[in-house]
């Protein structure tokens, strides 16, 4: 039985490094190290070598050894009888836990791909970064980075700071929220909800808006959406402006002369 694929996970933990540091010192693709922690692949000699020339550990421990029962890695590669990483992470979060101020877990953009699939895996939010604010309340928080201009006024590269919403009838009509859906993954969005909910999930359909209005709604269905976060605050780099551009304001402005001619004749 090979060890390689743990072996190489418990390692590059010890080391506190993600799977994309790994790969840009072995000088091969992230996937590839994903393809061998989870042992859907056998890495070639060569990269072996060079794992265990990394980490000052010879090819038999590596393939034959679980390095995770015989003793930790420390930073310089050497063996230790220390905590693994993930154990002082937990332990350094358990700390931090004690202060009155919420630890926020911050999801890049980066990040935000593998979320879906890792939202309620304590493995995978171990490894995002946390910080603290000392204005929130005690909650559920976690922070997500945004890219684009759908959300207009607010910047591209802005950080959306939500608190979980334990239950869809928590939701609030035309407030902002972090919607992570299997259908589009980590969005942020106003959401326009129907007056008729009854049961949670129980067929009902959520229209997502975007601030700015050269974006037309859409609709997705509750039994989609795996986790929604009311967003609190916005963090943004100072100076950071709208980028509006003439021709984005002039199609605003015949976006909604469309829409109050619609409304008009659906009145008349």
């Amino acid at each position: 039985m090979s060890y390689a694929g743990k072996n190489l996970k418990y390692i590059r933990k010890q080391r506190e490094w993600t799977q994309e540091e790994m790969a840009n010192q072995l000088q091969i693709k992230r996937s590839l190290v994903g393809a061998y922690e989870e042992e859907r692949a056998e890495p070639r000699l060569e990269v072996m070598e060079s794992i265990c020339a990394l980490f000052s550990i010879n090819l038999e421990q590596f393939l034959f050894q679980d390095l995770s029962l015989t003793g930790s890695m420390d930073g310089d590669g050497e063996g230790s009888s220390g905590n693994s990483y993930l154990e002082r992470r937990r332990s350094l979060k358990s700390d931090k836990s004690k202060s009155l101020a919420p630890i926020v877990p911050f999801v890049p953009v980066k990040a935000a791909a593998g979320y879906l699939a890792g939202y309620a895996d304590p493995e995978f939010l171990d490894e995002l970064n946390t910080f603290t604010l000392p204005m929130l309340a005690p909650g559920d928080y976690r922070a997500f980075e945004i890219i684009g201009d759908s959300m207009l006024p607010t910047p591209s590269g802005s950080v959306i700071v939500g608190e979980k919403v334990a239950s869809f009838k928590e939701v609030k009509n035309s407030n902002t929220y972090i919607v992570v859906s299997n259908s589009d993954g980590v969005v942020y969005k106003r959401i326009i909800t129907n007056d008729d909910r009854s049961k949670e999930g129980n067929g009902d359909r959520l229209t997502l808006l975007s601030d700015n209005p050269l974006y037309e709604p859409y609709q997705v269905n509750a039994t989609d959406i795996v986790e929604i976060w009311k967003a609190v605050y916005i963090i943004h780099k100072a100076g950071a402006q709208p980028m509006w551009n003439v021709d984005q304001l002039a199609g605003v402005v015949n976006n909604l002369q469309d829409q109050i001619t619609s409304l008009k004749k659906k009145l008349n």
